[in-house]
């Protein structure tokens, strides 16, 4: 069982969650249990999406709130706008994608002489673990070079995500969770009981806290491996194919899927990440082809998972204690390059946030004419991440002490200042 490792870290460190509390300084008001984050990784245009433009080729079109309109390319979430709220005044400081997804991850710009937690375990830290399903939970597997970005570092490895692949593939299954074919239940049970008569027999002659801790810790990830529970969360073939095709039948609307059979089973947090289509050559990074990339293949995958998870957390009674949040490291060029694509845009960009509390059915901030920069009311990830926190009431205000002796605020603004939540938002 110690085998079991996930980015690194053995399954008994992962579930030390169990024997940690929440944080004594987080709030009780707070409703949000949970977070779906929806990573749109390479960099969405917000002209083309959320913020449309008269120099974007798609038209923008009114949605279910009076007064919000989006691009036509989001027909289905347009229905659904009063569930969430949409910030068009996001300002970052970094324009590269290692560089821009380490900042809006952590809050903070990457130092070579200190690593940073993902808000992702930080939030996972402060609520603390639920039943036997693993806290923090990523898919599919993140690119190798960006895989510390989504880390916990400092805080301790328990609070890494857990990593699963791809849930579009055919035979998926979760193999830190499966049993080899020769092992059965039954046997393991058999072999777990004959290992406690012969720990008993060494713990005789030596005792420690450590033992007494080693016995919770591996009961826990006996129990992981062994739940009906946590298997049912990973297996896919228990939804309706209805359900299935509702999300859409691609790694991403898989993704999701899992996404919200995760946070209905205790998970705190789960990222779904949206990475490169084999069907375009790329992803949501269209330095050519903007247009076509996003009508033909990035928006409508994402608007149809997006809107079916709306719509499936409202009828489930979690969307009021789940957290939706979309977003990319930055938005795209107001203007097209030679090659009709759209380049790197961290001044002035776009995310969507909904659910666990957040007042859907607003805009905040607004961007100048052509979508290039911020014409009001600027917004941080600082900004964005004392929100998040706010909706799960945690003290976004909170230092923690680096190993190396420097404090590190979870809501990390610019010019190191503390973020500060969006008033009409939580």
């Amino acid at each position: 069982m110690g085998s079991l490792s996930f980015l690194g870290v053995s399954l008994n460190q992962i579930l030390q969650l169990q024997q940690l509390t929440a944080s004594t300084r987080r709030a009780e008001t707070g409703k949000a249990q949970a977070c779906i984050l929806i990573w749109l990784n390479g960099g969405p245009s917000h002209i083309d999406m959320w913020d449309p433009k008269p120099n974007s080729s798609f038209q923008p079109i009114s949605t279910n709130v009076p007064g919000i309109q989006v691009s036509e390319l989001l027909s289905r979430t347009a229905k659904h706008m009063d569930k969430l709220a949409v910030i068009r005044s996001m300002h970052t400081e970094e324009n590269n994608h290692g560089k821009g997804h380490h900042y809006v991850m952590t809050g903070h710009r990457p130092n070579p002489s200190m690593n940073y937690p993902a808000f992702s375990s930080i939030i996972t830290k402060e609520m603390g673990s639920r039943n036997s399903v693993p806290p923090n939970v990523i898919l599919p597997e993140p690119h190798s070079a960006y895989k510390d970005f989504y880390g916990a570092h400092f805080l301790g490895a328990q609070y890494n995500p857990m990593e699963i692949p791809d849930p579009n593939q055919k035979d998926f299954e979760v193999p830190d969770l499966s049993l080899p074919a020769s092992l059965s239940i039954e046997r393991m049970e058999s072999q777990n009981s004959f290992l406690s008569v012969v720990d008993n027999l060494y713990r005789q002659r030596v005792e420690s806290a450590e033992h007494l801790k080693m016995d919770a810790f591996r009961a826990q990830a006996l129990n992981m491996i062994l739940s009906p529970a946590v298997r049912r969360a990973f297996d896919l073939s228990r939804e309706p194919n209805k359900v299935k095709d509702a999300y859409g039948r691609n790694t991403l609307g898989q993704s999701v899927l899992i996404a919200r059979r995760l946070v209905e089973a205790g998970s705190r947090f789960v990222t779904a990440l949206d990475l490169n289509r084999p069907e375009s050559g790329r992803g949501w990074d269209t330095h050519f082809g903007n247009d076509y990339q996003h009508r033909d293949y990035l928006v409508p995958v994402l608007d149809q998972a997006l809107s079916t998870l709306l719509e499936d957390l409202q009828q489930r009674g979690l969307l009021e204690s789940t957290v939706v949040v979309v977003m990319g490291e930055f938005g795209r060029t107001y203007d097209l390059n030679r090659g009709g694509g759209r380049d790197h845009w961290c001044h002035c960009w776009s995310m969507v946030l909904g659910g666990g509390g957040i007042k859907g059915g607003q805009v905040i901030g607004a961007s100048d004419e052509r979508g290039a920069y911020v014409a009001d009311r600027m917004v941080t990830i600082g900004d964005l991440l004392a929100t998040i926190y706010k909706a799960f009431g945690i003290n976004w205000t909170e230092e923690y002490m680096h190993p190396i002796g420097r404090p590190i605020k979870i809501a990390n603004s610019i010019n190191d200042e503390t973020g500060v939540p969006i008033k009409e938002l939580v």
